[in-house]
């Protein structure tokens, strides 16, 4: 079990002699006989000074101790530029636990996990040897900013395109559909991410000509697969913005009249977050667009405010549950009871269930242990050029019979 350690200086912090003489000794039957052991924050923050030679590369510490409590510890610790990992431990049980790990992940420091106390040494061996050690990087680079001519230009010389990321049957592993992806392929800053640009786009009332070129990109590609021998329901997202012109549903089917697809074929994926500010308008597009065979999807499910009143009030028929439920769900006993709870709820409801966010083969097989309908992820498929489809799909049939 003995390995050789992959950090150069650790540090323990908790006020119980005992535990830190305990935690010391696993540490070196785990190969990792280099740790500070400290009872008091105040002493452990003088190892994070400036004039220190060696950085502290793994900070374990408790939570409840007198003086500094864990939290204002945490909070010193990226006061002070801390870029190391940090392992939580503590005897209040999970919540506590998993409220600090948010709160540590959220300020940017790399987390291994939380650990209830008494610690387990094979519990301890996993979170040590699961997760890399964080480098000591480069500072992020600066995120361009796009100004609304840009992105005018861009949509006016065809530099917006589509990648599809497959979504698959949890029953039998077959692909259902792909969800259409936006990128800007700019011509000096190469593939660009919608989140830098879909904001300027909606803030300077570019998001009509926008959904429009993505919409007719992905029902001309849904027609070619038609053509090919491939049925699939192609998913685009749309703003709401699109939900304020009444029509829109008009605009939908003269594209899918152009591409000579059925609205059958075509799913919009729906942010619930913002459904509410403009109430009448939406559900009457959305209703209109159900009306004519369109599937709607209600996006990132259980992240915006008024989920429950959507889902009376609004035609959905499918719930996307958003990825923040789903990766790691077989191990964190919160995440599961609200995926888990999502699922029943859509079926009482006579909803879809797509899982966002399937990450390893623990996720699917949670999922299928769960009745979800369709999984969408690294586990599965990236984004891809609809191109690579097909190449794709056939490494997939070899797959899925293992995962059954």
């Amino acid at each position: 079990m003995k390995a050789n350690s992959r950090y150069g200086k650790i540090l323990v912090l908790d006020d119980d002699p005992f535990i830190l003489k305990l935690l010391s000794r696993q540490l070196v039957y785990l190969g990792h006989g280099n740790a500070v052991t400290c009872e008091r924050a105040s002493e452990a923050l003088a190892h994070f000074a400036p004039d220190q030679k060696k950085l502290v590369d793994l900070v374990i510490t408790d939570l409840q101790m007198p003086e500094m409590d864990g939290i204002e510890f945490l909070r010193n610790l990226v006061n002070r530029g801390y870029a190391g990992s940090l392992l939580l431990l503590s005897g209040e049980g999970s919540r506590i636990l998993q409220a600090a790990a948010r709160l540590a992940d959220e300020q940017g420091i790399h987390l291994l996990g939380a650990l209830e106390k008494p610690v387990d040494l094979e519990t301890l061996r996993q979170r040590l040897e699961d997760t890399e050690p964080k480098s000591r990087a480069l500072p992020k680079p600066v995120r361009k900013i796009y100004l609304p001519g840009q992105i005018r230009q861009a949509i006016a010389q065809g530099q917006l395109i589509c990648l599809y990321q497959p979504k698959v049957s949890l029953a039998d592993g077959s692909l259902a559909g792909v969800e259409s992806l936006v990128r800007w392929r700019h011509p000096q800053d190469g593939l660009i991410l919608p989140d830098q640009f879909i904001s300027v786009a909606e803030d300077n009332g570019l998001m009509d000509v926008l959904t429009r070129t993505v919409l007719i990109e992905a029902m001309d590609q849904a027609a070619r697969w038609c053509d090919a021998g491939l049925d699939l329901k192609v998913a685009v997202n749309i703003s709401m913005d699109n939900l304020c012109s009444l029509d829109f549903p008009d605009l939908v089917m003269q594209v899918l009249r152009d591409a000579g697809v059925g609205a059958q074929y075509l799913v919009l994926e729906v942010t619930e977050s913002r459904l509410m500010q403009e109430f009448v308008a939406s559900l009457d597009i959305l209703t209109r667009l159900r009306l004519k065979g369109v599937t709607l999807s209600i996006d990132d499910f259980g992240t915006g405010n008024s989920t429950l009143v959507q889902l009376r009030d609004f035609p959905f028929d499918e719930l996307k549950i958003d990825r923040s439920f789903v990766y790691g769900a077989w191990r964190d006993l919160k995440r599961r009871a609200i995926l888990e709870g999502s699922i029943q709820m859509a079926r009482k409801l006579k909803m879809h269930t797509v899982a966002e966010g399937a990450e390893d083969r623990n996720d699917w097989s949670l999922l299928r242990q769960l009745g979800c309908d369709l999984a969408q992820g690294y586990f599965c498929a990236k984004p891809m050029p609809a191109d690579q489809l097909p190449e794709w799909l056939g490494e997939w049939e070899i797959r899925r019979r293992n995962l059954l």
